[in-house]
């Protein structure tokens, strides 16, 4: 089938029309950047041919080499019959306006925090130039890293990191926005051999749970399980920030986490501490804020509780 196409195709509309056939026919799970077959296709056909994301209809009657539709068909086959996630078939995953090389030593970005930086912590960090220091724990691709530097132009980062691999993928981000004085890569294990303290800190820790790691879609086993799961109820790594970011974080600092669907079982452990929701596009249960005095306030009444 995928032979046979490679030899007749001449469109983009020809590649458009199979790409969607054969993904809806393979029962494909989206969640790497798009929630359909239609635009997971135009997405991986536009960017294969090095054409504008934004632009199908232009293009779609667009005559091809039969080189370049071969190269999209060996993609469209990759995607149906191993379920690899696009990002990592293209190297390229978007956030926002942000472009970011990808592969499969990293999570594909698709983080809740990149909405939150800048204007929406004001309420909590009045002006840009009040943060000099910002850490980003389990920086992975080095993504949120990167836009912490935008939205903090005259901050120094640490983007930390537990694997070798994903800080080799975050150096080659970190490169290609020309970043390099301002961001300084960290091999290790969350917050162990930091000392200096932060005016804000970000984290996209691990936290499915283990039996939602069992249960996760062939996609996302493409995508390194110690980024994945953390523990039986996936809050280990959510827990020793918790316990250690008092001690990084300055008088007014504060701290920013992604916990996914775990907010009913954080709140169970941690009953005194005053979490704020932050709401983002997908909703407002999936990203929490403390500050350092809420920290130390709310550890010392659950700890005396105990």
């Amino acid at each position: 089938m995928y032979a046979q196409a490679a030899s007749s195709f001449t469109t983009v509309r020809d590649l458009l029309r199979f790409a969607v056939s054969r993904f809806n026919q393979a029962g494909l799970t989206y969640g790497h950047g798009t929630d359909n077959a239609h635009d997971e296709a135009a997405y991986l056909i536009l960017t294969t041919l090095k054409l504008p994301i934004d632009r199908l209809e232009p293009y779609l009657d667009a005559r091809l080499l039969p080189t370049e539709v071969k190269d999209v068909i060996d993609l469209i086959e990759r995607r149906a019959e191993e379920k690899v996630p696009v990002a990592y078939l293209t190297h390229e995953a978007w956030q926002g306006e942000f472009s970011f090389y990808v592969d499969e030593r990293v999570l594909v970005p698709r983080s809740f925090i990149y909405e939150l930086l800048g204007e929406p912590l004001q309420p909590w960090i009045e002006h840009p130039e009040l943060v000099h220091r910002a850490l980003d724990l389990c920086t992975g691709s080095g993504c949120l890293a990167i836009q912490l530097a935008h939205h903090y132009p005259d901050a120094e980062i640490d983007a930390v990191d537990i694997s070798l691999d994903a800080l080799e993928v975050a150096a080659i981000n970190v490169q290609n926005y020309g970043l390099e004085q301002q961001i300084q890569l960290i091999h290790s294990d969350l917050c162990e051999g930091l000392e200096e303290a932060y005016d804000l800190i970000i984290a996209n820790p691990p936290y499915v749970d283990a039996e939602s790691v069992d249960a996760l879609p062939q996609e996302y086993l493409h995508e390194p399980e110690i980024a994945l799961g953390s523990g039986e109820d996936g809050l280990d790594a959510t827990r020793e920030i918790l316990r250690r970011a008092p001690e990084l974080l300055t008088e007014h600092g504060v701290l920013l986490v992604e916990i996914g669907h775990n907010r009913e079982m954080l709140e169970e452990c941690f009953p005194n501490l005053p979490f704020m929701w932050m709401e983002t596009a997908s909703g407002d249960g999936f990203v929490f804020l403390l500050t350092r005095e809420d920290l130390i306030n709310g550890l010392a009444l659950d700890e005396a509780a105990e």
